[in-house]
């Protein structure tokens, strides 16, 4: 089989085609749709009118898959609301990815983006002005929940910048 080197810089145009498409196209107002996935704790898959929406949870930053309590944070997400009818209430744009920026609810009143603070699997977003996820953060983290358990755990975005500097380096 012939290898096509063409091939990931077409796949990365198309992406980069469906989100400026997104952007010219969306106007971004509260829905309701089913939790049809969860890729990470703060990354979810909602369908909105029947199609598959990619959700990012603003103001949060949860572990990586492959980050300690990736895992745990991705379980708890899940706990809460996959297979679940929830409100997703989005902030003005999409993000680089095409994702929409949003606080999703679940139960008319539950928020996850706070519930997983507040258990310990995320990070308030550094760049976040929402004051009630910073108390609720240093909460968790008094109490040693989540990965607040662990003596010094690293935030995503460090993590992020390891795994890059990592792979730069080979």
């Amino acid at each position: 089989m012939a290898c096509n080197p063409d091939r990931k810089q077409d796949g990365e145009r198309t992406k980069r085609h469906k989100v400026e498409s997104h952007k010219a196209t969306d106007s971004l107002t509260s829905f309701e749709g089913k939790v049809t996935g969860i890729k990470d704790g703060d990354t979810f898959e909602v369908l909105r009118n029947g199609e598959p929406e990619r959700v990012r949870l603003v103001d949060i930053d949860s572990p990586e898959s492959q980050q300690a309590f990736g895992k745990a944070a991705k379980k708890y997400a899940s706990d809460l609301c996959f297979g679940k009818t929830v409100r997703v209430e989005p902030k003005k744009k999409r993000d680089q990815y095409g994702r929409i920026l949003a606080t999703i609810y679940v139960d008319d009143s539950v928020n996850i983006n706070a519930e997983m603070i507040k258990a310990g699997y995320a990070w308030r977003y550094k760049y976040s002005k929402n004051k009630e996820y910073g108390a609720w953060q240093q909460e968790a983290r008094q109490r040693h929940i989540g990965l607040w358990a662990d003596e010094n755990p690293v935030n995503p975005w460090q993590w992020r910048k390891e795994q890059k500097q990592r792979h730069t380096n080979y």
